[in-house]
């Protein structure tokens, strides 16, 4: 697939660039049209993008964290994912009348957070 990207600031368009993406399929050549394939592969980044990224990033602020070591960032990754995990699994045994996880976070006290965790764990 090729596309192209503009690095804009402030509404103004600063960089342009090109590129080739390559992607691997299981689907049998002829399966599906081009124009198909490409709604299969921007369909799939989107869900990631807007799904689990976005919380992360927007809810936990995943991108601002200055953690730059390899370890603390593997350990600050694993505790978002499992607070995330935490989050669906009450809302999917109806555990919890909040509707996002921000809501779910500020109904939370620490003491309660950590309960929560503690007895996931055991």
């Amino acid at each position: 697939m090729w596309r192209e990207r503009q690095e804009l600031r402030q509404g103004q368009v600063v960089a342009q660039s090109e590129e080739y993406s390559f992607y691997c399929t299981s689907t049998a050549q002829g399966q599906h049209r081009a124009d198909q394939l490409l709604q299969v592969i921007r369909d799939h980044w989107s869900a990631s993008e807007n799904g689990a990224h976005y919380r992360r990033d927007v809810s936990l602020g995943e991108d601002a964290s200055r953690i730059s070591g390899r370890q603390g960032a593997f350990v600050m990754a694993t505790l978002r994912n499992l607070l995330l995990g935490l989050f669906e699994l009450q809302k999917h045994r109806g555990q919890t009348k909040a509707r996002t996880f921000p809501g779910w976070r500020r109904r939370l006290t620490n003491t309660q957070k950590i309960q929560l965790v503690i007895r996931k764990i055991s």
